[in-house]
């Protein structure tokens, strides 16, 4: 059996933190997981102490690569064949942690967990950025991504070692089709969401356009530049 740990980033998570650790220790015993407290201002760690949840606790707000980051550095430290990055706020599901986990034992670096493998991806105002994304991935690798802005996704043992060792990893869409130039074997399986229950996502409406703006620039320029 693989050992997988799931990798959480929290940053003012104290509405949902306990109710998404809790499903994970009490109902996926065969996952570990270490929540990583992004210098939360709220009671965040407090919480994740009273409930002996395994915390990282980082000084100051190191934003989401920062943290996860940290995540890989923890698990490439202690061994681990798989690290699912796996968000907070209750959005993700560790039911669809398995169907990613037997993807990745067919030979896959990468897995994400996909809204869309079999449902069509819906063409609203949220969505826009993630169309304009998966068409830049396509059309500066050769390779199609149908949910490229999913956060949910494995990292097999090799990845783990580069996300830890190297500077400007990010977990962003970038990132992943910066992987598929570099020879890696990326998948998606399907998956479903929830959305947020409690708390207030950090990405607002101009946030959003100034990240799909990031990524475009990133895509089309940047990473043409990096090495392979």
């Amino acid at each position: 059996m693989l050992k997988i740990l799931l990798i959480v980033p929290a940053y003012n998570e104290e509405e949902n933190i306990v109710r998404v650790c809790r499903n994970i220790r009490e109902n996926y015993p065969q996952y570990d997981f270490v929540v990583i407290n992004d210098g939360s201002k709220d009671r965040t760690l407090e919480l994740c102490k009273e409930n002996r949840f395994p915390v990282i606790s980082l000084p100051v707000n190191l934003g989401l690569a920062g943290a996860f980051q940290t995540g890989m550095k923890y698990a490439y430290k202690n061994d681990y064949d798989g690290a699912v990055q796996f968000d907070a706020d209750g959005q993700h599901l560790p039911e669809y942690i398995d169907d990613m986990v037997n993807e990745m034992k067919k030979g896959k670096d990468i897995v994400i967990g996909s809204r869309f493998v079999n449902e069509k991806k819906p063409f609203s105002l949220r969505m826009i950025g993630s169309h304009l994304i998966a068409s830049t991935i396509r059309l500066t690798t050769g390779f199609k991504i149908k949910d490229p802005t999913s956060g949910m996704r494995i990292f097999n043992r090799e990845t783990i070692k580069e996300f830890a060792e190297k500077l400007n990893y990010g977990p962003e869409p970038d990132t992943i089709a910066y992987m598929v130039k570099k020879g890696k074997k990326v998948s998606e399986v399907q998956v479903k969401m929830e959305e947020r229950i409690a708390g207030q996502s950090y990405l607002n409406f101009s946030k959003s356009v100034l990240y799909m703006l990031r990524m475009m620039v990133s895509l089309i320029f940047i990473q043409n530049f990096r090495e392979k």
